[in-house]
This record gives C-alpha cells, sequence and structure tokens, in this order.
C-alpha cells in the first residue's frame, strides 16, 4: 500500500470527487478517503437543480461563483463522458420560479427587475404565459420568473463520474476509511492517521460537508451544521413536466429521465437522522399537486433525506487554513454542492497544484470571515 501522495482528500462526496479530478488530470498524485462509500452523503440526496439564479437573488461573490460554475457544466460532462461513458443527464430546459400568491409575484417582479441586470434572458411571465409554457401549472398561480440558463443533472450520476474521471488518472480511493486525525509539524500539515493506516502528502484537502470542523484545528468560531432535506419521487407515463419548477422559499419539482419528478425539500437544522416522516410526505405532496394538480395521479416512488452542510453565514469555506501550511477546506456549500462541484474542484486544484494561492474567491470565502465580521 502506497503510504505517500502530492495530495491527500478527506471526503469522498461530489465536492473532493471533483478536486480529485481535476488535481489528477494536472497530474498530481492523489488520495480520497471516504468513510462509508462515494456520494453516500449530500451528494446522492440531492435533486441535481444547476439554480444559480433560482437559488441566489443577491449580486456578489456567491452569484459570481454560482454562475461561473454553471458556465461549466456543457463541457465538464462532455469531458467526464469521454472518459468514463457515464451520461450524467444534463438537462438545460431553463427554470420557473413560480408565485402562488399575488404577494409572492410582487416580490418575484422586483428580483425579476434585479436578475435582468446582470443576465438580460431573464424575464417576469404572467400566469397565463407560465401555463402556456408548462399546461400543467395549477389556474390560480400568479405568474413566474423565467430562468432559461438555470438547468439541471442526475447528481448521483455526476458524482460517480468525477469518481471514475479521477480514476482514470490514476487517484487513489479509500472508501470505508475513517480519518482520526491530522498529521501536523510546525504549523505544516504532513499527513492523517486513518482506520487504513498512516498516509503522508503534501497537501490534505477536507471536503467533509456537515462535519467539515471535526478535523479543523482553531475552529471555534466556525459552525457547520446539517440542514435535512426530506424528499420524494414520483413516477408517471405521461409528459406532466418540461422544465423545472421552483418555489422562493427553496420547494421544487424536478422532471427527470423516464417519467420521474423529484419533489423536495424540507429544512430542519441540526438534524443527523435520515429518517423521512410521514408528515414530510404527505406535505411535500400536498403542495406540490396544488403546484401541479396532474400529479395526483402519478405513482408513488420513493422517500428519502439528506444532510445538507450549512454554515454560519451560509457561505461555503474555500481556500486555505490561515495557520496551518498546506491544509485547505472546500465545504459548507449548503443546497449547491451539486451547482458549486465544477468551479470548486477548478479553483481549489489550482490552488494547491499551481499556488493560486490569491484567487479572487478566496477573498470572500476564507476561513476567518465569520470571526472578521468582513460580512
Amino acid at each position: 500500500m502506497k503510504a505517500h501522495y502530492d495530495m491527500l482528500i478527506v471526503g469522498g462526496g461530489v465536492i473532493g470527487l471533483s478536486i480529485a479530478y481535476q488535481l489528477s488530470k494536472l497530474g498530481s498524485s492523489v488520495a480520497v478517503f471516504e468513510r462509508n462509500r462515494l456520494g453516500c452523503e449530500a451528494s446522492s440526496a440531492a435533486a441535481g437543480i444547476l439554480g444559480a439564479q433560482a437559488e441566489i437573488d443577491e449580486e456578489g461573490p456567491l452569484l459570481d461563483l454560482a454562475i461561473q460554475s454553471r458556465s461549466m457544466f456543457p463541457s465538464i460532462v462532455e469531458e467526464l463522458k469521454e472518459k468514463t461513458n457515464i451520461d450524467v443527464e444534463l438537462i438545460k430546459e431553463g427554470l420557473l420560479k413560480v408565485a402562488t400568491t399575488e404577494e409572492e409575484a410582487q416580490v418575484l417582479q422586483r428580483k425579476a427587475s434585479c436578475h435582468q441586470r446582470w443576465d438580460e434572458n431573464v424575464k417576469w411571465l404572467e400566469a397565463k404565459e407560465a401555463q402556456a409554457i408548462e399546461k400543467g401549472l395549477a389556474d390560480n398561480i400568479h405568474g413566474a420568473i423565467s430562468i432559461p440558463g438555470d438547468g439541471q443533472l442526475a447528481p448521483e450520476k455526476l458524482t460517480q463520474a468525477f469518481a471514475q474521471g479521477a480514476l482514470y488518472h490514476h487517484t487513489k480511493i479509500y472508501e470505508y476509511c475513517n480519518v482520526y486525525s491530522l498529521i501536523t509539524e510546525k504549523n505544516k500539515v504532513k499527513g492523517i492517521h486513518t482506520s487504513s493506516g498512516t498516509f503522508y502528502g503534501g497537501a490534505v484537502i477536507l471536503t467533509t460537508g456537515s462535519w467539515g470542523k471535526e478535523l479543523l484545528p482553531n475552529a471555534d468560531h466556525l459552525e457547520v451544521f446539517p440542514v435535512k432535506g426530506e424528499c420524494v419521487s414520483v413516477r408517471s407515463d405521461k409528459n406532466l413536466l418540461k422544465k423545472t419548477i421552483f418555489l422562493d422559499e427553496g420547494f421544487y419539482l424536478v422532471p427527470k429521465a423516464g417519467g420521474r419528478i423529484v419533489i423536495g425539500a424540507t429544512k430542519i437544522s441540526h438534524d443527523y437522522t435520515k429518517t423521512v416522516s410521514a408528515k414530510a410526505i404527505q406535505a411535500l405532496l400536498e403542495k406540490a399537486t396544488r403546484l401541479l394538480p396532474s400529479l395526483s395521479e402519478a405513482e408513488f416512488e420513493k422517500a428519502w433525506a439528506g444532510l445538507r452542510p450549512q454554515t454560519n453565514d451560509g457561505w461555503p469555506y474555500l481556500g486555505p487554513h490561515p495557520t496551518v501550511e498546506g491544509l485547505h477546506m472546500a465545504f459548507g456549500h449548503y443546497r449547491n454542492g451539486i451547482l458549486l462541484s465544477a468551479v470548486t474542484g477548478k479553483i481549489i486544484a489550482e490552488a494547491v497544484c499551481e499556488s493560486k494561492q490569491n484567487h479572487s474567491f478566496f477573498d470572500s470565502f476564507h476561513f476567518m470571515r465569520t470571526m472578521e465580521g468582513i460580512r
């Protein structure tokens, strides 16, 4: 067993695997350590929405990061398909952000005007215009924002593609391997102690999601916690929906291949369980059928839950640790891990492999920002 690699990545979700793919593509020897199986946490529970503008309304670094990442997917999924033969089912049909009350319509119209400042293709649709696009929408909606740039894909397949792409470039993956602690010497990281032995590397990258704080030194000010999300899916042999439907509160309907529609999601902070309550299933289905009445005739498929990694201020932590040389972070992506996986892999790989430590995004998403009160 090899005990030394250029880069050690702790966490085998979509973020860690995207970084592994980009690092190994640049020629680094990389090892990924996952305590369970790859993609078993938030990556496999996600709906796969590439909702850069649906999810983020305010101009600033997070929106810039999201739009840049969204723009990368058409090329990166083709690149991954050539190397792995995995089709991640990228769908670029756009998204409708729907208002269900007159008050919501007023809010969304203002948001549409803001979005048009950075994307002229975004527009407000009156109710009849939205219903002409998606004929199954309920009669009592109050309009929608059309966001043609947002899309969606199959998150589990994307995670698999990044993993297989990393393996294609000779990354070593250690599943069912617990990482107990970092090895540091004179404020420099040297490696990790794991259930599979001790490994050494030139850099360690923590991509551990809701558990991002566990291995971090000097992290008393930082809070990373799970926000449990429960989802259900239904299936129909009829074409009930073409575009992703999104509500401002974070509720969504996402049409998938084979007539599946994913419906989600609840938000329960600080809950590490993955059980799904009958109450949640009932609430999700009731809300979904009010929005798209024809769903009531669809076949119930399954229900599941995942743990989204949230942070103090809702922004991810990206970049180098301020006091431990060679230690890097990429966690806390909350609802946007799939969306931000492409750009996160690229900028972290460039930082650790090409010494681009001063990437502009690191100024906004760095480790000390909540202590300093810069936002």
